[in-house]
Protein backbone atom coordinates (compact mmCIF):
# COMPACT_ATOMS: atom_id res chain seq x y z
CA UNK A 1 0.00 0.00 0.00
CA UNK A 2 1.37 3.12 -0.99
CA UNK A 3 2.31 6.02 1.31
CA UNK A 4 -0.15 8.82 2.19
CA UNK A 5 0.02 11.63 -0.51
CA UNK A 6 2.53 14.55 0.30
CA UNK A 7 0.33 17.37 1.66
CA UNK A 8 -2.80 15.61 2.05
CA UNK A 9 -2.24 13.87 5.69
CA UNK A 10 -3.76 14.99 8.88
CA UNK A 11 -1.08 16.96 10.87
CA UNK A 12 -3.04 15.93 13.95
CA UNK A 13 -3.67 12.17 14.37
CA UNK A 14 -5.48 11.84 17.77
CA UNK A 15 -4.93 7.92 17.58
CA UNK A 16 -0.91 8.55 18.35
CA UNK A 17 -1.78 8.63 21.98
CA UNK A 18 -3.94 6.03 22.17
CA UNK A 19 -1.08 3.72 20.31
CA UNK A 20 0.39 2.17 23.91
CA UNK A 21 -0.79 1.45 27.23
CA UNK A 22 1.65 4.14 28.87
CA UNK A 23 0.86 6.90 26.79
CA UNK A 24 -3.35 6.58 27.22
CA UNK A 25 -2.50 6.20 31.24
CA UNK A 26 -0.68 9.39 30.98
CA UNK A 27 -3.58 11.42 28.92
CA UNK A 28 -6.07 10.07 31.14
CA UNK A 29 -8.72 12.34 32.18
CA UNK A 30 -10.66 10.50 34.97
CA UNK A 31 -9.48 7.98 37.20
CA UNK A 32 -11.55 5.94 39.24
CA UNK A 33 -9.74 5.13 43.03
CA UNK A 34 -10.99 3.56 46.05
CA UNK A 35 -10.67 6.86 47.32
CA UNK A 36 -14.33 7.45 45.50
CA UNK A 37 -16.20 4.92 47.13
CA UNK A 38 -19.24 4.48 49.36
CA UNK A 39 -20.32 0.98 50.34
CA UNK A 40 -24.34 1.00 51.98
CA UNK A 41 -24.72 -1.56 54.12
CA UNK A 42 -28.31 -3.21 55.08
CA UNK A 43 -28.20 -3.60 58.82
CA UNK A 44 -29.58 -6.71 60.87
CA UNK A 45 -30.79 -6.55 64.35
CA UNK A 46 -29.13 -9.42 66.84
CA UNK A 47 -25.66 -11.20 66.24
CA UNK A 48 -24.54 -13.81 63.56
CA UNK A 49 -27.27 -12.78 61.01
CA UNK A 50 -26.82 -12.70 57.50
CA UNK A 51 -29.65 -12.37 55.05
CA UNK A 52 -29.49 -13.00 51.09
CA UNK A 53 -31.32 -9.80 49.24
CA UNK A 54 -32.81 -12.03 46.82
CA UNK A 55 -33.22 -8.71 44.33
CA UNK A 56 -29.53 -8.04 44.30
CA UNK A 57 -27.38 -11.16 44.29
CA UNK A 58 -24.22 -10.81 46.04
CA UNK A 59 -25.44 -8.10 48.63
CA UNK A 60 -26.62 -9.31 52.21
CA UNK A 61 -28.08 -7.40 54.97
CA UNK A 62 -25.93 -7.96 57.90
CA UNK A 63 -26.00 -7.61 61.91
CA UNK A 64 -23.55 -5.46 63.52
CA UNK A 65 -20.89 -8.24 64.61
CA UNK A 66 -20.94 -9.50 61.01
CA UNK A 67 -21.08 -6.02 59.31
CA UNK A 68 -17.95 -5.31 61.62
CA UNK A 69 -16.05 -8.05 60.29
CA UNK A 70 -16.45 -6.17 57.01
CA UNK A 71 -15.78 -3.28 57.97
CA UNK A 72 -11.98 -4.24 58.83
CA UNK A 73 -11.99 -5.20 55.19
CA UNK A 74 -13.14 -2.31 53.66
CA UNK A 75 -10.51 -0.76 56.03
CA UNK A 76 -7.55 -2.77 54.30
CA UNK A 77 -8.93 -2.47 51.29
CA UNK A 78 -9.13 1.79 51.78
CA UNK A 79 -12.42 2.05 51.20
CA UNK A 80 -12.94 5.80 52.84
CA UNK A 81 -16.79 5.16 53.96
CA UNK A 82 -20.26 3.44 55.08
CA UNK A 83 -23.19 4.56 54.43
CA UNK A 84 -25.81 2.76 57.21
CA UNK A 85 -29.69 1.67 56.32
CA UNK A 86 -31.14 -0.17 59.08
CA UNK A 87 -33.58 -3.23 58.72
CA UNK A 88 -36.02 -2.25 61.25
CA UNK A 89 -38.39 -5.21 62.48
CA UNK A 90 -42.10 -4.77 61.93
CA UNK A 91 -42.89 -4.71 65.79
CA UNK A 92 -41.16 -1.35 66.47
CA UNK A 93 -42.55 0.43 63.11
CA UNK A 94 -45.50 2.86 63.83
CA UNK A 95 -47.54 5.47 62.21
CA UNK A 96 -45.07 8.32 63.05
CA UNK A 97 -41.50 6.29 62.74
CA UNK A 98 -40.26 6.98 66.46
CA UNK A 99 -37.84 4.34 66.32
CA UNK A 100 -36.01 6.59 63.94
CA UNK A 101 -34.18 8.77 66.97
CA UNK A 102 -34.40 6.04 69.74
CA UNK A 103 -31.33 6.47 71.06
CA UNK A 104 -30.43 3.00 71.60
CA UNK A 105 -32.30 2.18 67.71
CA UNK A 106 -30.37 -0.05 65.77
CA UNK A 107 -28.52 2.86 63.55
CA UNK A 108 -27.38 4.35 66.57
CA UNK A 109 -26.04 1.33 67.99
CA UNK A 110 -23.92 0.41 64.88
CA UNK A 111 -22.81 3.90 64.67
CA UNK A 112 -21.18 3.53 68.12
CA UNK A 113 -19.87 0.15 67.61
CA UNK A 114 -18.31 0.86 64.26
CA UNK A 115 -16.52 3.85 66.07
CA UNK A 116 -15.45 2.39 68.85
CA UNK A 117 -13.78 -0.48 66.51
CA UNK A 118 -12.66 1.72 63.03
CA UNK A 119 -12.50 4.97 63.67
CA UNK A 120 -10.60 5.91 60.99
CA UNK A 121 -13.96 4.43 58.95
CA UNK A 122 -15.88 7.27 57.67
CA UNK A 123 -20.01 6.05 59.16
CA UNK A 124 -22.97 7.97 56.66
CA UNK A 125 -26.29 7.53 58.42
CA UNK A 126 -29.39 7.97 56.55
CA UNK A 127 -32.02 10.38 57.87
CA UNK A 128 -35.69 9.27 56.77
CA UNK A 129 -38.72 7.69 58.20
CA UNK A 130 -39.21 5.12 55.37
CA UNK A 131 -37.56 2.28 57.44
CA UNK A 132 -40.00 2.88 60.55
CA UNK A 133 -43.21 3.48 59.80
CA UNK A 134 -45.81 1.40 59.45
CA UNK A 135 -47.14 3.09 55.80
CA UNK A 136 -43.57 3.12 53.91
CA UNK A 137 -43.48 6.92 53.76
CA UNK A 138 -40.35 9.13 54.26
CA UNK A 139 -42.30 10.90 57.02
CA UNK A 140 -45.81 11.54 58.85
CA UNK A 141 -48.72 11.57 57.15
CA UNK A 142 -52.11 12.91 57.53
CA UNK A 143 -55.77 11.39 57.07
CA UNK A 144 -55.04 11.63 53.24
CA UNK A 145 -51.84 10.14 53.63
CA UNK A 146 -49.60 13.21 52.28
CA UNK A 147 -46.70 13.63 53.64
CA UNK A 148 -46.15 16.50 55.90
CA UNK A 149 -43.75 18.65 55.61
CA UNK A 150 -43.16 20.87 58.83
CA UNK A 151 -43.82 17.72 61.39
CA UNK A 152 -41.84 15.13 59.26
CA UNK A 153 -38.92 18.13 59.57
CA UNK A 154 -38.93 18.31 63.27
CA UNK A 155 -39.05 14.27 63.45
CA UNK A 156 -35.88 14.27 61.25
CA UNK A 157 -33.86 17.18 63.06
CA UNK A 158 -34.60 14.14 66.27
CA UNK A 159 -33.15 11.42 63.86
CA UNK A 160 -30.01 13.42 62.53
CA UNK A 161 -29.48 14.91 66.00
CA UNK A 162 -29.57 11.07 67.76
CA UNK A 163 -27.31 9.78 64.96
CA UNK A 164 -24.86 12.58 65.84
CA UNK A 165 -24.88 11.87 69.43
CA UNK A 166 -23.75 7.82 68.78
CA UNK A 167 -21.17 9.75 66.73
CA UNK A 168 -21.55 9.84 62.99
CA UNK A 169 -19.46 11.54 60.97
CA UNK A 170 -21.95 12.63 58.18
CA UNK A 171 -25.94 12.88 58.49
CA UNK A 172 -27.36 12.27 55.29
CA UNK A 173 -31.12 13.32 55.01
CA UNK A 174 -32.72 11.40 52.47
CA UNK A 175 -36.58 12.46 52.60
CA UNK A 176 -36.57 15.79 50.35
CA UNK A 177 -38.66 17.29 52.60
CA UNK A 178 -38.19 21.13 52.17
CA UNK A 179 -35.87 23.34 54.69
CA UNK A 180 -34.57 20.08 56.29
CA UNK A 181 -31.15 20.92 55.77
CA UNK A 182 -31.34 24.40 57.78
CA UNK A 183 -32.99 22.75 60.73
CA UNK A 184 -30.57 20.09 60.53
CA UNK A 185 -27.42 22.19 60.68
CA UNK A 186 -28.92 24.77 63.33
CA UNK A 187 -30.00 21.96 65.82
CA UNK A 188 -26.24 20.57 65.58
CA UNK A 189 -24.72 23.56 65.93
CA UNK A 190 -26.65 24.78 69.13
CA UNK A 191 -26.00 21.20 70.38
CA UNK A 192 -21.78 21.85 69.54
CA UNK A 193 -21.89 19.37 67.02
CA UNK A 194 -20.11 21.69 64.03
CA UNK A 195 -17.90 18.74 62.65
CA UNK A 196 -21.14 16.66 62.47
CA UNK A 197 -21.23 17.14 58.48
CA UNK A 198 -24.24 16.95 56.07
CA UNK A 199 -25.04 14.67 53.16
CA UNK A 200 -28.15 16.62 51.63
CA UNK A 201 -29.86 14.48 49.14
CA UNK A 202 -30.97 17.14 46.96
CA UNK A 203 -31.88 15.77 43.55
CA UNK A 204 -33.46 12.61 44.53
CA UNK A 205 -36.04 11.69 41.82
CA UNK A 206 -38.85 9.67 42.42
CA UNK A 207 -37.04 7.28 40.38
CA UNK A 208 -38.39 3.44 39.35
CA UNK A 209 -34.46 2.08 39.91
CA UNK A 210 -35.68 1.87 43.84
CA UNK A 211 -37.37 -1.43 43.96
CA UNK A 212 -34.57 -3.12 45.12
CA UNK A 213 -33.92 -0.92 48.04
CA UNK A 214 -37.08 -0.97 49.46
CA UNK A 215 -36.98 -4.83 49.47
CA UNK A 216 -34.09 -4.70 51.18
CA UNK A 217 -34.83 -2.44 53.95
CA UNK A 218 -38.20 -3.76 54.38
CA UNK A 219 -39.92 -0.99 53.60
CA UNK A 220 -41.61 -1.74 50.42
CA UNK A 221 -44.58 -4.03 51.56
CA UNK A 222 -45.60 -1.05 53.90
CA UNK A 223 -45.79 1.67 50.91
CA UNK A 224 -48.20 -1.39 49.03
CA UNK A 225 -47.85 -0.03 45.59
CA UNK A 226 -47.65 3.51 46.84
CA UNK A 227 -45.33 6.17 45.49
CA UNK A 228 -43.44 9.21 46.49
CA UNK A 229 -44.46 11.59 44.03
CA UNK A 230 -45.52 14.74 45.97
CA UNK A 231 -41.94 14.74 47.72
CA UNK A 232 -39.30 13.09 45.53
CA UNK A 233 -38.31 15.11 41.83
CA UNK A 234 -40.00 14.71 38.46
CA UNK A 235 -37.65 12.70 36.28
CA UNK A 236 -38.45 14.89 33.80
CA UNK A 237 -36.92 18.22 35.80
CA UNK A 238 -33.52 19.20 35.40
CA UNK A 239 -33.84 23.12 36.31
CA UNK A 240 -35.61 22.02 39.33
CA UNK A 241 -32.19 19.78 40.53
CA UNK A 242 -30.32 23.57 40.41
CA UNK A 243 -32.70 25.38 42.54
CA UNK A 244 -32.92 22.31 45.06
CA UNK A 245 -28.80 22.08 45.59
CA UNK A 246 -28.71 26.25 45.47
CA UNK A 247 -31.44 25.51 48.70
CA UNK A 248 -29.75 23.20 50.56
CA UNK A 249 -25.82 24.94 50.28
CA UNK A 250 -27.59 27.99 51.48
CA UNK A 251 -28.93 26.38 54.43
CA UNK A 252 -25.59 24.52 55.46
CA UNK A 253 -25.03 21.53 53.06
CA UNK A 254 -21.27 20.38 53.31
CA UNK A 255 -21.62 18.52 50.06
CA UNK A 256 -24.93 17.11 47.84
CA UNK A 257 -26.54 13.55 46.58
CA UNK A 258 -27.46 13.02 42.93
CA UNK A 259 -29.80 10.02 43.17
CA UNK A 260 -29.90 7.71 41.04
CA UNK A 261 -26.63 7.95 39.36
CA UNK A 262 -26.28 6.53 35.58
CA UNK A 263 -29.95 8.14 34.47
CA UNK A 264 -28.75 11.20 35.63
CA UNK A 265 -25.38 12.18 34.67
CA UNK A 266 -27.00 15.40 32.63
CA UNK A 267 -27.60 16.29 36.70
CA UNK A 268 -24.23 15.51 38.17
CA UNK A 269 -22.80 17.43 34.89
CA UNK A 270 -24.70 20.71 35.32
CA UNK A 271 -24.66 20.70 39.28
CA UNK A 272 -20.58 20.19 39.19
CA UNK A 273 -20.19 23.06 36.90
CA UNK A 274 -23.07 25.72 38.76
CA UNK A 275 -21.61 25.06 42.48
CA UNK A 276 -18.55 23.03 42.18
CA UNK A 277 -19.69 21.80 45.60
CA UNK A 278 -18.40 18.51 46.97
CA UNK A 279 -20.90 16.63 44.74
CA UNK A 280 -22.11 12.69 45.41
CA UNK A 281 -23.73 10.09 42.79
CA UNK A 282 -26.16 6.76 44.08
CA UNK A 283 -25.31 3.77 41.75
CA UNK A 284 -28.97 2.71 43.27
CA UNK A 285 -30.30 -0.93 44.05
CA UNK A 286 -32.20 -0.81 40.31
CA UNK A 287 -28.30 -0.01 38.44
CA UNK A 288 -26.81 -2.59 40.73
CA UNK A 289 -29.37 -5.12 40.23
CA UNK A 290 -29.46 -4.92 36.30
CA UNK A 291 -25.29 -5.21 36.41
CA UNK A 292 -25.25 -8.17 38.30
CA UNK A 293 -27.78 -9.87 36.49
CA UNK A 294 -25.97 -9.57 33.36
CA UNK A 295 -23.10 -10.67 34.40
CA UNK A 296 -24.56 -13.74 36.03
CA UNK A 297 -26.44 -14.64 33.03
CA UNK A 298 -23.29 -14.32 30.77
CA UNK A 299 -24.83 -11.09 28.86
CA UNK A 300 -22.31 -8.91 29.98
CA UNK A 301 -19.05 -9.02 31.22
CA UNK A 302 -19.26 -7.64 34.95
CA UNK A 303 -16.30 -6.10 36.50
CA UNK A 304 -15.95 -4.59 32.67
CA UNK A 305 -19.02 -3.26 33.01
CA UNK A 306 -19.07 -2.00 36.63
CA UNK A 307 -15.63 -0.39 36.37
CA UNK A 308 -17.01 1.85 33.29
CA UNK A 309 -20.40 2.23 34.50
CA UNK A 310 -18.39 4.27 37.73
CA UNK A 311 -16.12 5.94 35.45
CA UNK A 312 -18.32 7.45 33.98
CA UNK A 313 -20.07 9.05 37.20
CA UNK A 314 -16.92 10.06 37.78
CA UNK A 315 -16.18 11.85 34.62
CA UNK A 316 -19.53 13.57 35.02
CA UNK A 317 -18.50 15.07 37.75
CA UNK A 318 -19.17 12.74 40.48
CA UNK A 319 -16.24 13.17 43.57
CA UNK A 320 -17.92 10.13 45.35
CA UNK A 321 -19.87 7.35 44.80
CA UNK A 322 -21.91 5.00 46.73
CA UNK A 323 -22.21 1.66 44.91
CA UNK A 324 -23.21 -1.92 46.29
CA UNK A 325 -19.88 -2.75 44.49
CA UNK A 326 -17.81 -0.69 46.44
CA UNK A 327 -15.42 -3.21 48.10
CA UNK A 328 -15.32 -5.29 44.77
CA UNK A 329 -14.04 -2.56 42.96
CA UNK A 330 -11.81 -1.57 45.12
CA UNK A 331 -9.99 -5.41 45.02
CA UNK A 332 -9.83 -5.30 41.72
CA UNK A 333 -8.41 -1.68 41.61
CA UNK A 334 -5.81 -2.77 44.36
CA UNK A 335 -2.29 -2.90 43.05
Amino acid sequence: MSGPIAGKFPKTRMRRLRRHDFSRRLARESVLTADDLILPVFVLPGNGQREAVASMPGVDRLSVDLLLEKAGSLVSLGVPAVALFPVSPAEVKTEDGREAWNPDGLAQTTVRALKDRYPELGVITDVALDPFTTHGQDGIIDESGYVLNDVTVDALVRQAMSHAEAGADIVAPSDMMDGRIGRVREALESAGHTNTAILAYSAKYASSFYGPFRDAVGSAANLAGGDKYTYQMDPANTDESLREVALDLAEGADAVMIKPGLPYLDIVRRVKDAFGAPTFVYQVSGEYAMLAAAGQQGWLDERAVVLESLLGIKRAGADAILTYYADRVAAWLAP
